[in-house]
């Protein structure tokens, strides 16, 4: 059965952006690795991870950030689900649905349907919803070598107690080390 996966950077400190949704920090790492790595480019094994995935699901939050930098939607091959309250949200993208009232029963039947794996994208409210309803089968996260001090959490609103194992470390050159986790099913 298809597992889900959560695959996100993460500050030192615990931040995915900063307080104003800016991930600008991130493209200040990508371009030291990648003058550092003999002009091979790290994605810090973001390639890797997609393929195996063939679901994505995120908040409304990242798929409006995302839709705001100007670029082509990335995740057109994927079977995407966007999570929102808002009842009279619109998608702006194909192979995209809205799920509005989020689940065990509704995340269930979409790994039914999944031939592969499903990608946990973000924000923080959504991935402290699925470590709540116990959902997150292995996270890998991609440790970058700054402090912010303050911004948008990774975990926010008080998580549930949830015990993972460390299976997996890589470094990818001085900036970034992925940490991966399995949850702990005992």
């Amino acid at each position: 059965m298809p597992e889900i996966r959560l695959f996100i950077a993460t500050t030192i400190d615990g931040f995915i952006a900063r307080e104003n949704g800016s991930l600008d920090w991130l493209n200040e790492i990508a371009n030291t690795e990648s003058e550092t790595s003999n002009s091979e480019k790290h994605d810090g094994g973001y390639s890797e991870f997609l393929a195996d995935i063939d679901v994505v699901i995120m908040g409304r939050k990242t798929y409006d950030d995302i839709l705001s930098l100007g670029v082509e939607w990335p995740y057109s091959n994927f079977k995407t689900y966007i999570v929102t309250s808002d009842l009279k949200y619109t998608i702006k993208t194909d192979n995209t649905f809205i799920i509005n009232n989020l689940d065990k029963q509704i995340i269930n039947d979409i790994k039914l349907v999944s031939e592969k794996n499903i990608w946990l994208v973000g924000g923080g409210q959504l991935i402290t919803q699925f470590i709540n309803f116990d959902l997150i089968d292995e996270m890998t996260l991609n440790v970058i070598s700054i402090i912010l001090g303050k911004g948008i959490r990774l975990f926010p609103d008080n998580p549930e107690e949830t015990k993972f194992e460390l299976i997996k470390t890589k470094s990818f050159g001085l900036k970034m080390v992925n940490l991966t986790y399995r949850r702990d099913k005992n």
